[in-house]
């Protein structure tokens, strides 16, 4: 998931169009962009996209951001989404395993209601100190949880931290990549409030990526091909990993546990790393796909 675009709930003219683009994932969004006055209009609208044929695209992702659970309206949004069509929950201001797990009963529950056989994914918003203390313990709170998204407007603001200090930027971004990697998942990069600031977009999706995250939230289309660019194996990239790939399996089949390839040295994890380049580029079609 290189692309996850944020459609806001209130506006389902909006939720086909945003489907068939070029991002991987859409997120419609029930929390913060949808006004107290129009949250029950927005459930109902979306609802109706989700039991639609519309909200089935192949390829593509339907995420639904709930409001958190310490709100009034958590149960209503969890009705109003769980159907087929949705792949993964996306649940704000996770705070601690227990709240992911409130989380994954709450789904449990519709899945049975409606004979849902696909379990509904989670994906853990870390948008507070304490959430990122605790990030370890979330991601590895349920089966359901399919990865940690950073969430730096509500963790950075209360706190007076600049978001135009890299430094601070990064090192909030290692933690949460780290507490990811604890559990064996993946993490998606925040959101970038400024629309008109596309290279400083480009630098943070280009600096997460270097921190091994999977993609970053879009707020804006034009911000969709800034993040699909900055995630995409570059063709020096798939090159590499593709000889490390064949020399590895070399190797192995030759009982060799490390390697030489362009003069670095291969083990396990570097041939692991070289294997997911390789299905990534597969995935986008920057290389054909392997024979069955």
């Amino acid at each position: 998931m290189r692309s996850k675009l944020f459609v806001p709930g209130s506006r389902p003219e909006l939720f086909a169009k945003a489907l068939a683009g070029e991002a991987d994932a859409i997120s419609i969004d029930l929390e913060d962009a949808v006004s107290e006055s129009r949250k029950a209009e927005a459930r109902l609208a979306l609802t109706r996209f989700l039991r639609s044929g519309e909200a089935s695209v192949p390829g593509k992702t339907v995420i639904v951001r709930v409001n958190a659970l310490d709100t009034p309206h958590f149960e209503a949004d969890i009705d109003a989404c769980a159907w087929p069509a949705m792949q993964v929950l996306n649940l704000p201001k996770a705070e601690s395993a227990e709240d992911v797990r409130k989380a994954a009963r709450a789904l449990e529950r519709r899945e049975a209601e409606r004979g849902i056989e696909r379990p509904i994914g989670i994906l853990a918003n870390i948008e507070s100190p304490r959430g990122l203390r605790l990030a370890a313990e979330i991601a590895a709170a349920d089966p359901r949880v399919v990865g940690l998204q950073l969430g730096f407007g509500d963790l950075l603001e209360p706190l007076g931290i600049d978001r135009g200090c890299e430094a601070a930027i990064q090192q909030l971004q290692l933690s949460m990549r780290l507490a990811a990697g604890e559990a064996g998942l993946p993490a998606l990069d925040s959101a970038f409030a400024n629309v008109k600031d596309p290279e400083g977009y480009r630098r943070e999706a280009e600096n997460a990526r270097r921190l091994g995250y999977m993609g970053k939230t879009c707020i804006h289309p034009s911000q969709v091909a800034l993040a699909n660019a900055a995630f995409r194996p570059g063709d020096a990239e798939i090159e590499r990993a593709l000889r490390v790939v064949e020399a590895w399996d070399t190797a192995q089949r030759e009982g060799t546990g490390a390697l030489l390839v362009d003069g670095r040295m291969i083990d396990l994890p570097f041939a692991k790393r070289a294997q997911a380049i390789v299905a990534l580029a597969r995935q986008l079609g920057c290389l054909p796909a392997a024979n069955p």
